[in-house]
Formats: C-alpha cells, sequence, structure tokens
C-alpha cells in the first residue's frame, strides 16, 4: 500500500490555526500545567519540568507533571533557589515516570538551580548565548545545555539531551515554542528571541505530515528533519514557522475531515524512527 499525499497551503494551515489554536483545544497537553504561574520565572521552570516528561501517554504525562510542581509548592523558581541538592534527592525519591527516576529529577534541578543562581533566570542565561549570525536556535539551545551540564552534580539522563548528537530534540524545541511565542495557546515571555529563529518540535506525527506533504524525504526523525521541515514551514510563516505546531498536533488527537489520510495512516506503515 502506497503512501498517501497531503497538500498542505498557507490558507489551509491558516484555516486550522483559526480553529484549533484556542484554549478549549489543549486539555489535555502539558502546556495547560503552565498557565497557573503569572511570573515568568516560575513558568519558565515549570516549562521546562513539563517539556522534560513530556512523553509516553498524555494522562500519565500530566500526573507525572503534577507530581512534580506540587513538591516545589507556589513558586518553582524559589523553591529551586533554596532548595540543596540533597534535598531534590530526598523530595523525588519516589518519583518515576516512564524511563526517568527521581535521580534523573534531582539531576536536573541541580543544574537548573545553579545556572538560575549565576543568571538570575533561564532566559537572561539563554538570550546571553544567541549569537547575532544564528539563524535558528539550535547553536543557543547547545550553549544552554552545556552550561546546564556544568552545574550539574547528579545524573539528569535523557532528560536533558545534548543537540550536538542529531536528534530532533522535540521536547526541548517544545520548551522554546511555549516560552517565546505568545497567542492564545503559548504564553510566551521571552520577547527578546525571535520566533523566526525557532525549530519544529519534531514527533512521529509532525514528521509523517512532513512525509506525506514532501516537507522532508528523511524516515529517521532526527534533527536534519526537524530542520528541513522548519524551512519548508518558513515558506508559509516565514517570521513564526512553528505557528502552526499545536494545531497540526490537534489533528492528531481530534482529527479533521481535511486530514482523513493522515487518519487512516498510521505510523508502522510510515516506516518512522527516532534516534
Amino acid at each position: 500500500m502506497s503512501r498517501p499525499s497531503i497538500q498542505l497551503s498557507r490558507s489551509l494551515l491558516e484555516s486550522l490555526y483559526q480553529k484549533y489554536n484556542r484554549l478549549c483545544f489543549v486539555h489535555p497537553d502539558p502546556i495547560e500545567k503552565l498557565y497557573t504561574y503569572d511570573r515568568l520565572e516560575d513558568r519558565e521552570i515549570a516549562a521546562w519540568i513539563a517539556a522534560s516528561l513530556a512523553y509516553g501517554r498524555v494522562h500519565q504525562i500530566l500526573k507525572s507533571i503534577g507530581i512534580v510542581l506540587h513538591l516545589m509548592g507556589d513558586s518553582p523558581y524559589q523553591y529551586l533557589r533554596e532548595a540543596t541538592a540533597g534535598e531534590f534527592r530526598h523530595d523525588y525519591s519516589h518519583f518515576v515516570h516512564r524511563f526517568a527516576t527521581g535521580a534523573h529529577i534531582a539531576g536536573l534541578m541541580d543544574g537548573l538551580k545553579g545556572l538560575n543562581l549565576e543568571y538570575g533566570t533561564l532566559g537572561e542565561c539563554f538570550h546571553s548565548g544567541i549569537a547575532k549570525q544564528d539563524t535558528n536556535v539550535l547553536p543557543a539551545l547547545g550553549r544552554l545545555i552545556d552550561r546546564i551540564y556544568d552545574r550539574v552534580s547528579g545524573d539528569p539522563g535523557h532528560l536533558l539531551p545534548r543537540p550536538e548528537r542529531g536528534s530532533a530534540c522535540k521536547r526541548l524545541n517544545l520548551f522554546l515554542r511555549w516560552m517565546v511565542r505568545q497567542d492564545r495557546v503559548d504564553p510566551g515571555g521571552w520577547e527578546a528571541v525571535s520566533a523566526a529563529k525557532l525549530i519544529v518540535p519534531l514527533d512521529t506525527h509532525m514528521l509523517l505530515i512532513g512525509q506525506m506533504a514532501g516537507m522532508t524525504s528523511r524516515r529517521q526523525g532526527d534533527m536534519r528533519a526537524a530542520l528541513e521541515m522548519t524551512e519548508k514551514f518558513k515558506m508559509f510563516s516565514p517570521n513564526d514557522p512553528v505557528r502552526y505546531d499545536f494545531a497540526l498536533t490537534r489533528i492528531g488527537i481530534l482529527g479533521d475531515p481535511e486530514f482523513n489520510e493522515l487518519r487512516d495512516w498510521n505510523e508502522e506503515k510510515a516506516e518512522i524512527s527516532f534516534p
């Protein structure tokens, strides 16, 4: 059975954006955990935790994020600055989310704590790592991860991937989408970072769309595929290439008559793999 194709156009994508990019379609999605934080310094910590755990079944994702944030109290930012590495390990000693353990969470928080103490916020650190010649956020993302690792005393494991190893870094790019973009769904806050430099948060659903729409010929969901698709999305939205990301993910959850072919085609037939 040959793979069907889909035709994307700016008018179709805009129609999907206006239809689905609304708060009523957010649940269930990890981004909903960010809306309770009015202070940017709290929201960026909550967003990092939420994005780091955004893999697996969505209801388990929401449960796990809720557990971590609950133990951080009303201010994740203040919790990070005041708690010690030993307290991180103690507070999350019983935490498990698929491959993530409490030790991984503690290691991640230790690195984020050190970075916050030095730079003030994650946003300040990230922005300081952006060079004018950078065409996208990938170099700055690599610099941010390096700085976090420099301050880690534990082991964050897979919760802190290194972009230079070639993976699509879907969770890191999802975090950046939440923090940089601002509309009815994405809360934003990092105004110093241009949305034009964002990279598509590539998962199996988005890669399938990219393959069927001729945006990438790659079978592997790696950073090269993510960059290829980002460049194609710039043809529709040059200053905001991830503008349609949330709406297109709703297609995978809710289905849409414009995408019957996508609904009927599953990941096994698409022969998709991720590094």
